[in-house]
């Protein structure tokens, strides 16, 4: 595959000389009105407009929302659209987003004003999802074509697609079809009404004919243009996830503020030591603290130099680096118990260079409190005054600084300031632990450490733990004691079934696991069959939304039968498949998806607290945004700024960041990304209400219960 980069950060890069400079050169056209770089949303409470509103969010892009449903919102009129700003005419809003292609009553005056705005300024506009007719372009779908469910549909971009907003795609757009019991996408598909400008940019075959009808399409009228989107979707689901960019630049003609990559990042915890296995005796883990069965004798799983090998070739053929989260002491062990022979070891340092490497630890001992495992589960084990019993600093340090100089001493090429504890431990865990070990912070600043890794499922936003930054880590669930596939299938079976079948209960008593099974899997093939799929779908949905986070697996999911692999390869096979070469998968090391959250954070506040200015007077866009703030943008490839070429390339255009130092920045766009002109020759229509839609049950992302280590 040629679909991975392996981006260090998304910078400016060497536009780093010039920020200090003003907007300089850059000259605005004195007649030209001025464009603020925000989207209006018009929502009804649709899934629809939900899902649209939500990418705008996770890329940055700011946007001003009006709820039709809620009483007091503002009348969108005339002076709600637009006003004038130092003698110039200002457009407020560079793009409308509607629920569909009029959602207002006959006559309304709040419709008439929004054409006649988008005319005059030639503001596009999203229909986010209408019924196909002659008033948004399309024959009503009784003339030959269908109204109904899409689930399993295989739909395409057409070649105007391709040619135009959805150019980052190969051309496949499945949509998804989770549960046959369940309706998951409605839609309309036509073609054309005679004598409409209607281009189709994505469509779907019409069931029992030989036709195909629109599914997202641009309709030009009366000096407008619209996107008509005539299925339904929400934020989730991978048809929208796959169309979501396309909409967001077409909308914007490819010039917003705010940026949108797919990052896939995979750590390997527990390098050089071994991991205990699952026993489907017992039902628990042999080693594990609340594994207390006398019979319960630890059975090891630890990779051989021959899943190095397997793994560095796997690599090569995705073009894709792992990151090993290691733990030193697991080799000296080795050599202790072997006569100085570890064969592991030898292979992963002379390959070292293959990987990205992460300070796991030493012994991966339990950091937080001191745990009490004469219980089960285990408790935080007291002082005399009933305080808690705390893992000491010095001990802390000791296991970062000792498992740092392992490292070092091995030639492996790390990041010394980057920390992965053992089970995340240090930081809480609820419910045993609520509260951070208070001696991690002042370890963490100790040892000079800048991030640290967390576990998503437990503490899913970013935070401030000493001079450390945590990372969420997703916890892909192919479990850590599991070598074997019918190991994972049998403790996914304890894990997710009742008590009446044989299972823990675990997930009957934890009503918000969506992922429990209403019968136990088959221990031959419920791992191919159902794990990996469900696996792959809730992995790739993160690759899809603008998510950095990493996910972390397990050394012992590389060992014996190798059970990541098909996920990994679902993941990535199925991302190649999906998208264009100049859309590949950004696969950051973790400090650099951390700084990538930092900056997220940093403009997302900015954005709220409204200090952040930005609006489009020709070819020249200027952005005010708060010192120290870091600005970023997506922009037609040939943008500069001060002279020097902006952002890095991806899905057709550029994007980036680049430092804030509260002096305005001026890009200047290419000559090709011209705006279109504004065009006041055509009559704004005023059209009746779309008829209701079938609103299906929505698919939201599936949430499971996870085992770590």
């Amino acid at each position: 595959m040629k679909r991975t980069t392996r981006t260090a950060v998304l910078t400016v890069g060497a536009l780093i000389a010039a920020l200090g400079l003003p907007a300089g050169a850059a000259q605005a056209d004195d007649t030209a009105p001025r464009i603020d770089l925000r989207v209006l949303v018009v929502s009804d409470g649709g899934p629809a407009t939900d899902a649209i509103a939500a990418e705008l969010t996770a890329a940055g892009t700011p946007y001003t929302q009006v709820d039709l449903t809620q009483t007091g919102r503002p009348v969108i009129d005339a002076a709600f659209l637009a006003d004038t700003v130092d003698g110039r005419p200002r457009a407020r809003f560079q793009a409308v987003v509607l629920p569909n292609d009029n959602p207002f009553a006959a006559g309304s005056t709040e419709m008439t004003a929004l054409a006649a705005y988008e005319q005059t300024y030639a503001v596009p506009q999203v229909d986010a999802y209408t019924y196909a007719r002659p008033e948004a372009g399309l024959q009503y779908p009784v003339y030959g074509g269908y109204s109904g469910s899409v689930d399993g549909v295989q739909a395409a971009v057409t070649a105007a697609g391709r040619a135009g907003p959805f150019g980052y795609l190969d051309g496949a757009v499945p949509f998804e079809d989770n549960d046959p019991a369940v309706g998951e996408s409605y839609a309309y598909l036509s073609t054309p009404a005679a004598g409409a400008d209607f281009t189709s940019y994505v469509d779907a075959p019409v069931p029992g004919q030989s036709t195909r009808g629109s599914l997202v399409g641009e309709y030009r009228h009366d000096g407008r243009r619209e996107l008509v989107v005539t299925f339904v979707y929400n934020q989730y689901q991978q048809q929208f996830r796959l169309l979501a960019r396309g909409i967001v630049e077409w909308m914007t003609g490819g010039v917003h503020l705010g940026a949108s990559r797919n990052y896939f990042a995979v750590h390997v915890d527990d390098v050089f030591a071994a991991d205990d296995r699952w026993n489907s005796t017992l039902n628990c883990t042999p080693g594990d603290v609340d594994c207390t069965d006398p019979n319960a004798t630890p059975d090891p799983i630890r990779m051989t130099a021959a899943d190095v090998d397997l793994a560095t070739v796997w690599q090569t053929d995705h073009d894709f680096t792992l990151d090993l989260a290691y733990n030193g002491a697991g080799s000296v062990d080795q050599r202790e118990d072997d006569n100085g022979v570890d064969a592991l070891a030898d292979k992963l340092i002379a390959d070292r260079n293959r990987f990205r490497w992460i300070n796991h630890t030493y012994t991966h001992a339990f950091l937080g409190c001191v745990q009490d495992t004469a219980v089960v589960p285990w408790t935080c084990a007291t002082n005399a005054d009933g305080s808690t019993r705390w893992v000491s600093r010095t001990e802390i340090s000791d296991e970062i600084a000792i498992n740092r100089v392992f490292g070092q001493a091995a030639g492996l090429p790390l990041a010394a300031d980057e920390l992965v504890t053992g089970e995340h431990s240090g930081l809480k865990v609820l419910p045993q632990q609520p509260v951070d070990n208070p001696n991690l912070a002042l370890a963490l600043t100790d040892n000079g450490i800048g991030w640290t890794g967390s576990d998503n499922s437990r503490d899913p936003g970013p935070r401030q733990v000493g001079s450390a930054t945590t990372v969420p880590r997703y916890p892909m669930n192919v479990f850590y004691n599991a070598g074997h596939a019918a190991e994972q299938v049998d403790e996914y079976n304890w894990i997710y079934t009742s008590r009446a079948q044989g299972g823990s209960g675990i997930c009957e008593d934890n009503p918000a696991t969506t992922t429990c099974l209403t019968a136990p899997l088959d221990p031959t093939t419920g791992y191919a069959d159902h794990i990996v799929p469900l696996e792959t779908k809730i992995a790739l949905g993160h690759v899809l939304s603008n998510d950095p986070k990493p996910h972390f697996i397990h050394q012992s999911n590389l060992a014996e039968d190798r059970i990541a692999y098909p996920v990994l390869d679902g993941v990535l096979d199925g991302y190649g498949a999906l998208f264009a070469a100049d859309t590949p998968v950004v696969n950051l090391r973790m400090k650099d998806i951390g700084t990538e959250l930092k900056r997220r954070a940093a403009w997302s506040a900015a954005l709220q607290d409204g200090s952040v200015t930005a609006y489009r007077i020709g070819d020249v866009v200027t952005v005010e945004a708060p010192a120290g703030v870091d600005v970023t943008a997506t922009v037609p490839t040939g943008t500069t700024l001060a002279g020097a070429a902006f952002g890095t390339a991806y899905a057709g255009g550029a994007s980036g960041w680049t430092p804030s130092t509260g002096t305005a920045l001026g890009l200047t766009l290419p000559a090709a990304a011209a705006a279109p002109a504004a065009d006041a020759s055509g009559t704004a229509t005023v059209t009746a209400p779309a008829p209701a839609a079938r609103i299906p049950t929505g698919v939201t992302e599936q949430v499971p219960y996870t085992a770590d280590n």
